[in-house]
């Protein structure tokens, strides 16, 4: 098909969709090939280009004066039949074209729309791009044409393979499906697509292939029931497409005698709208189907344009093969008739000639069908890109031109090289609303409808739109979709799972099964004190220090704290005893102190058993540091006051040991010389002297290694437990041993003056009170070591309490006893008596 003009434009478009090869025998000239199949669509293509030109000639603003042409050639769907079509348009050009107003040369022809496969556009673009000559595809969409250094000059109004690829992706993770199979045709289409996918897949996290297989070409039965057992036996819902319909129309075949159901289908631009798939046959299989489809776009006046068509008008056909235009090709296909004159035996069979007055309306159906215009629409942008970068080039002003010199090209003297510098930077809006520009690789701004195959009730099949994915400038894709909208093929009706392992919950984490797909694991859960809060992590997090995992490890909580509590138990009991050792102790003192007048009082030196029992009251109060949460001036205080208050109360018991035996020693003669060195002074400075040495003990540690609270996590993983560290080991140890010294020191001098006489027999309380106070402290130590947490708190306090009520009531239970229940014994002369009475 051709239209003269001052610039001609070429096409490749599938008037036909089959073609028949000669046999070669190579002993006489081999027939040419023909075409067969009239492709009405594709027809229907090659008159949108059509449309496009005469509307652009029409245009006074776009291109005024300059007439567009075309010569439009069928490829038959055939690679050598389309890669000669290219061949003819870029060799008709000359060097030089010298407008006239009576030219006789071929006009030169300024770019080609097409071809319409990618197999055909490799080949065609390899040979073109020699030449410098642009074309611009509507329907390849391998992804390998997108590289400039082997395709210099191929350009695309469709998206290429690699933005259809990230769609798809996008579609699976918007559904969070993660597992599924990929099925594509076994050219340069599919083989792309497949290696593409698999790699974007990987990159994006999206998922995981559960099998990768390749769509036969020709026939081969045995292939494609391989497949299908595979899909068969995979856990994976959801079977994604790249194919022709043709391989399609194979495999479905096999899908229903096998009656394979239960599956998702995801189709690629070269099926998703097909209507030979959407049979009452196949639908019960195919319905629900999401597929990616070519934009839809909107050509005011191409209906009216089409509703003109005639053999007889302003498209005229030069004679090919067949002896016939392509408009009389069609009009004989669609309405059943031949031009005159007819073939051989055309009317003898009841056959009709066609008057060219037929009526389009009614009879062609098809061709009229401009409601879902997609590569119409990628044809009709491809010739307006074509002409706004010819009209770029053109308006050009001498002196400003991109060109060396700042020279300009011009119609007459353009080379092809000039034009394809303004057909990179073609940029405009298209009546639809839709912006078309080329990326540094040739490839037009992506955008795709996602559509959805709707089975009525009727048994009519409705493909509707439900959806939109696209790319803007310098941004993401961007999917948007209607969920609402869409039908599912099951019973559900909602949106099949299809994922290799169920998502792992906050609380546990993925671990990878060994020799499976990224998408293929268990659900581990996160260890003690480690979470994840997220679904599908792969690692598990551990909680801060002061924090620990909850029972399903899916947050942080505040870790328990643990120290020996005023509101525990344990610690009401150890603090009711203390007070009550306390109470005892004033008790004792009062007593004490009304009865200070009477002999028992008087005679077992009174002045110390005060300060004794100061001392006892001192210790039982230092215990009620050890309760409740550690702070730096309990840790500090605790030890020097409990170390203080026990060297002053064993200070006391050794010297009334000391005092005892020197008054026995001052009874026998010769020795009251002895009683001056241990009188009221001696005994009060003996004390001091010996509880000052604690007290610098004391301070010589808080000041060297102070104790101070500390948070142990050791004890247990999920408390914290609050404990005072001494900070030296060494000063801990000096004090306790200095009150064991004290304390050996007036056992062993009690223990000697056991044997006194009844007058004198404080010493025997006095050594069964040291025996209970070393047995106490001996036992402290392997108990305190191996006592953890609050309990090494607790054991002390308990040793403080054990050895301070032993002392009390060693030492002061008789006394006590004598004092209020047998008063009669608290007389000098019942004291003396019994001296006397013993001797």
């Amino acid at each position: 098909m051709h239209k003269p003009g001052y610039v001609v434009l070429g096409g490749l478009f599938n008037f036909h969709y089959t073609s028949v090869f000669p046999e070669l025998s190579f002993t006489s000239e081999p027939n040419q090939l023909t075409c067969q199949g009239f492709d009405t669509a594709g027809f229907r293509h090659a008159m949108t280009m059509a449309f496009a030109i005469d509307e652009i000639n029409k245009n006074s603003h776009l291109l005024p004066n300059v007439t567009l042409g075309y010569s439009l050639y069928d490829n038959c769907a055939t690679l050598v039949i389309g890669f000669s079509a290219a061949l003819l348009l870029a060799s008709g050009q000359e060097e030089q074209f010298l407008l006239q107003e009576k030219c006789l040369g071929t006009p030169p022809v300024l770019g080609i729309v097409g071809d319409t496969f990618s197999t055909s556009s490799i080949a065609t673009s390899d040979v073109i791009g020699l030449f410098n000559l642009p074309i611009v595809s509507y329907y390849a969409t391998c992804s390998c044409l997108s590289d400039r250094r082997r395709f210099p000059t191929f350009f695309r109004t469709i998206p290429s393979d690699a933005f259809q690829v990230r769609a798809m992706i996008k579609i699976l993770k918007h559904f969070g499906w993660t597992w599924a199979g990929l099925l594509v045709s076994d050219n340069d289409y599919g083989l792309h697509v497949a290696r593409t996918f698999q790699s974007d897949l990987a990159q994006s996290g999206g998922g995981c292939l559960a099998y990768s297989e390749i769509l036969p070409l020709g026939e081969d039965p045995a292939e494609v029931t391989r497949i299908v057992e595979i899909m068969k036996k995979s856990t994976a819902r959801v079977v994604i497409v790249f194919a022709y319909q043709i391989h399609m129309i194979q495999l479905m075949e096999e899908v229903v005698r096998e009656n394979v159901t239960g599956l998702q289908w995801m189709a690629s631009e070269a099926w998703s709208a097909a209507a030979v798939l959407q049979t009452p046959r196949l639908m019960p299989y195919l319905s629900g189907t999401l597929g990616i489809a070519i934009r839809r776009g909107e050509i005011p006046g191409l209906r009216d344009f089409l509703l003109r068509i005639r053999s007889d008008i302003h498209i005229s056909g030069s004679s090919n093969n067949y002896g016939h235009s392509m408009v009389m090709q069609f009009w004989e296909y669609t309405f059943q008739c031949r031009f005159a004159p007819p073939p051989a035996g055309w009317m003898e069979a009841g056959g009709e000639l066609c008057t060219g007055q037929e009526d389009l309306e009614s009879g062609a159906a098809e061709l009229l069908d401009v409601s879902d215009l997609r590569p119409e629409y990628n044809i009709y942008k491809a010739v307006y890109a074509l002409a706004y970068a010819l009209d770029d080039m053109l308006q050009c002003k001498p002196g400003r031109g991109p060109f060396s010199g700042h020279s300009c090209a011009t119609l007459q003297t353009s080379e092809p090289w000039q034009f394809m510098h303004y057909l990179e930077k073609v940029n405009f809006t298209t009546s639809f609303g839709d912006q078309v520009s080329f990326d540094e690789n040739g490839d037009a701004l992506p955008i795709y409808d996602v559509m959805n195959w709707l089975w009525l009730p009727d048994g009519r099949t409705k493909v509707q739109n439900v959806g939109l994915v696209k790319k803007l400038a310098s941004k993401d894709e961007e999917l948007t979709l209607d969920d609402d909208k869409i039908f599912w093929n099951f019973d559900s009706k909602q949106s099949p799972l299809s994922v290799c392992s169920e998502s792992c919950p906050p609380g546990t984490r993925m671990a990878r099964r060994k020799g499976q797909p990224l998408c293929c694991f268990d659900c581990v859960p996160c260890s003690q004190g480690k979470i994840s809060n997220d679904t599908d992590s792969v690692e598990c997090t551990s909680c801060p220090e002061d924090f620990w995992s909850n029972a399903k490890r899916d947050h942080c909580v505040s870790k328990k704290t643990e120290f020996l509590s005023y509101h525990e138990p344990l610690g009401i009991c150890l603090t009711t005893t203390s007070l009550l050792g306390t109470f005892i102790c004033a008790v004792v003192l009062g007593i004490f102190t009304y009865h200070r007048s009477t002999p028992l009082v008087r005679t077992n030196n009174s002045e110390l058993s005060f300060l004794l029992l100061v001392s006892l009251k001192l210790c039982f109060l230092c215990s009620l540091l050890f309760i409740g949460r550690p702070r730096l001036w309990t840790c500090q205080l605790r030890h020097a006051a409990f170390g203080i208050s026990f060297v002053l109360c064993v200070s006391c018991i050794l010297v009334k040991t000391m005092v005892v035996l020197a008054v026995f020693k001052a009874s026998k003669p010769g020795g009251g010389t002895s009683l001056k060195w241990f009188g009221a002074v001696q005994q009060r400075g003996t004390v001091m002297v010996l509880t000052s040495i604690q007290a610098t003990i004391c301070t010589a540690w808080i000041v060297s290694a102070s104790p101070a609270p500390h948070k142990n996590t050791q004890y247990h993983n999920d408390k914290i437990v609050y404990e005072c560290v001494v900070g030296s080991t060494v000063g801990f140890a000096v004090l306790l041993g200095y009150i064991g010294l004290l304390a050996v020191l007036s056992f062993l001098l009690a223990f000697l003056a056991r044997n006194l006489p009844d007058n004198f027999n404080e010493a025997k309380l006095i050594t069964f009170s040291m025996l209970i106070f070393c047995a106490v402290w001996v036992a402290f130590v392997p108990a305190y070591v191996n006592s953890p947490g609050k309990y090494a708190d607790a054991v002390e306090v308990f040793a403080i309490l054990a050895s301070s009520f032993g002392l009390l009531l060693a030492l002061f239970g008789p006394k006590c006893y004598i004092i209020l229940l047998r008063p009669e014994r608290n007389t000098k002369k019942a004291i003396m008596g019994c001296s006397i009475t013993k001797t």
